[in-house]
């Protein structure tokens, strides 16, 4: 039987409040509105913006809410106006929107959207929401609430894919490995014959490593304080490993050392101001360029002015650069080409309900990427 235009009652993983667990509750998701799309939730990935949303933010008004950004589904039916997108088809829900119409869509130089750029707080407003749960409107995290079975987007927030691709893996081409892998090769751009260091061998820190490597660096430092990464670090093109707790020194130092004045590219890929500043403090002089992936909005962050006077760039990255409905699509084709890695990342498969497993998985550093099987 169809539900297109009708309520759809399903499970959800839902956040009440601030650093609480989530609760699997029965939520009804609205048909989609002029624009939007109702999409079946196959599968998403854990990230850990979902996890600074529930812990570390500092947004206590965000609540409640379906997290989840990082999925994969089917379209279950559209609103009126939607021509690109029809039932049956495979699709990844995006966080960052590409209308292809404002002057940022248009410049080549941003990948931002006049229509949907996500900051700590923007969320799609309460009364906005196509979820309630209890008779309560709950906000849709960054716009997308993947940890739901069925959700709603503005079609300017939905990526068509290659039907042959398996939503259990291409999922995580949602947010981890598009932000890391796209702030090595398109932001810092990193050149054939480079030396590179990467700061944190999470998802995210894994990817920038494969991006070093396709674009030809010759050297890639990670850069982690858990040592059990740096196997996992190999697989994707790192060749030397450095846990910063085993030297007396600072990191830069170390680095320096290690690569006669300074490394050509750096990658922070942790949220942490501190290791920001370390990470363009490792670059070389004259030439060097630290980019800043890991997201964070907490703390001011800092540095000596002379680190940028002596030739230094530092800059950010926001989705790996790539402007989203066309960067997925193509990212999801090298996946199927064998031309970037997916199934390397994943450590753990769990259902839905699983979720606050998995939280807990990854609170403790003990995963790289665990995948939730969202609707049955």
């Amino acid at each position: 039987m169809s539900t297109a235009g009708k309520v759809i009652r399903c499970k959800a993983a839902v956040a009440w409040e601030h650093n609480q667990p989530l609760l699997i509750e029965e939520v009804e998701v609205a048909p989609p509105q002029a624009g939007e799309v109702r999409i079946k939730i196959v599968a998403t990935g854990v990230c850990h913006s979902d996890l600074y949303q529930l812990f570390e933010g500092t947004n206590k008004e965000g609540f409640p809410a379906v997290l989840g950004h990082e999925g994969a589904g089917i379209v279950e039916s559209v609103g009126p106006g939607v021509a690109e997108f029809q039932p049956g088809d495979k699709v990844i829900p995006l966080f960052m929107s590409q209308c292809r119409e404002c002057h940022l869509c248009k410049s080549p130089k941003t990948n931002l959207c006049e229509k949907g750029t996500p900051s700590e707080d923007d969320n799609i407003a309460f009364e906005n929401s196509r979820i309630t749960c209890k008779g309560k409107k709950v906000i849709q995290f960054m716009g997308t609430s993947t940890f739901s079975e069925y959700t709603v987007l503005k079609e300017i927030s939905v990526a068509k894919i290659d039907p042959a691709a398996p939503l259990d893996k291409v999922c995580l081409l949602g947010c981890g490995i598009c932000t890391g892998y796209g702030a090595a090769v398109n932001t810092a751009k990193v050149e054939p014959g480079s030396t590179c260091a990467v700061f944190g061998l999470g998802a995210v820190g894994l990817a920038a490593v494969m991006g070093c490597k396709a674009a030809g660096a010759k050297r890639i430092v990670a850069v982690d304080i858990n040592p059990d990464k740096f196997k996992k670090a190999k697989v994707f093109g790192a060749t030397d490993f450095v846990n910063p707790e085993d030297h007396n020194k600072p990191i830069s130092e170390v680095l320096a050392e290690m690569t006669n004045g300074g490394v050509d590219f750096s990658l922070e890929c942790v949220g942490n101001v501190g290791v920001m500043r370390s990470a363009l403090e490792s670059c070389a002089k004259g030439w060097g360029v630290s980019v800043i992936v890991g997201w964070t909005n907490m703390h001011d962050f800092a540095a000596r002015p002379i680190q940028l006077l002596f030739g230094r760039t530092w800059k950010g990255s926001l989705f790996g650069g790539f402007k989203s409905k066309d960067g997925v699509p193509q990212m999801v084709k090298a996946y199927l080409d064998k031309k970037v890695k997916v199934d390397e990342f994943i450590t753990h498969n769990m259902k839905l309900d699983q979720v606050n497993d998995a939280v807990e998985l990854m609170k403790r550093g003990q995963c790289i990427r665990v995948v939730l099987s969202v609707s049955p």
